[in-house]
Parts: C-alpha cells; structure tokens; sequence
C-alpha cells in the first residue's frame, strides 16, 4: 500500500459537444492544458455510443474483454486519473434498464455535451496504475 497527502493545485472544469470522441477530447484537453498529474473527480452527460473494456480474468496480468455498442445513454459518472499525461478513465453509463462500464476506450460519441471535474495535484502517480504490488514497482 502506498498513501500520499497532497494538496489541490487547480480546479479543471471541461465541458464536450456533441459529437466529441470522449477520450480523444480528454487526452486533447490534458495535453494542450499542461495537466500532468490529476484526479477526475467526476463527469456527467449523455451518448450515443459506448466503447469500454473490462477485466476479464482473475490472474495478473488479466485479460481483457472490449465492448463497443450504438445506443443512448446517460453518463452516470467518470473518474480515474491523469498519470504524467496520460489519461486513465473509468466509466459508467446507463440507459432505462441497466448500467454497465468499464475503463473508457475511443469510440464514445458525445450526444448532448459531457461535463468532467479534474483536480490537479503535485505528485507523481507513476506505475500507480501498473500490476503487482506498489511497492516492488516503486523503488
């Protein structure tokens, strides 16, 4: 386990059109603005499609099955985190009989808009999102 306490630097609000890829306009966005290390507190919105994948087995590393379908849908919540740029999503949407998500992948189309909350902190969360223990990936 690793715990670290820091402090948040600036507030990111970004706000997508309709017909924005989701993940495409988030790493654009992080990378025109600077946004090196972040939270993603939080999005909302609504699609037309949806593209994610999920883990798929239960030994490291595990393996991964992609989704990728065409229909409505809200977006209940995104989180994750920007790791020296890079952006690593998870989401979940729903639609009027389940909800259902994964970490993002390309192929989101935005219907309404797409609204997310980014903390930016000073840290470094380099290999926080590698398998194995933190400890062994972090010397």
């Amino acid at each position: 386990m690793r715990l670290e306490r820091k402090a948040i630097q600036n507030l990111v609000f970004l706000r997508l059109n309709p017909g924005d890829d989701l993940l495409t306009a988030i790493r654009e966005a992080v990378e025109k603005n600077g946004v090196r290390n972040a939270v993603i507190l939080s999005g909302v919105g609504s699609v037309i499609s949806h593209s994610y994948h999920v883990v798929a087995s239960s030994v490291n590393p595990p393996r991964n099955e992609f989704v990728k379908g065409d229909r409505p849908a809200d977006i209940v919540n995104i989180d994750g985190f920007i790791i020296n740029g890079r952006v690593h999503a998870h989401i979940i949407f729903s639609d009027t009989n389940i909800a259902y998500g994964g970490h993002l992948e390309l192929g989101v189309e935005v219907l309404t808009f797409a609204i997310l909350t980014l903390a930016e902190v000073d840290a470094d969360f380099d290999q926080w999102d590698s398998v194995g223990r933190i400890e062994d990936l972090i010397k």
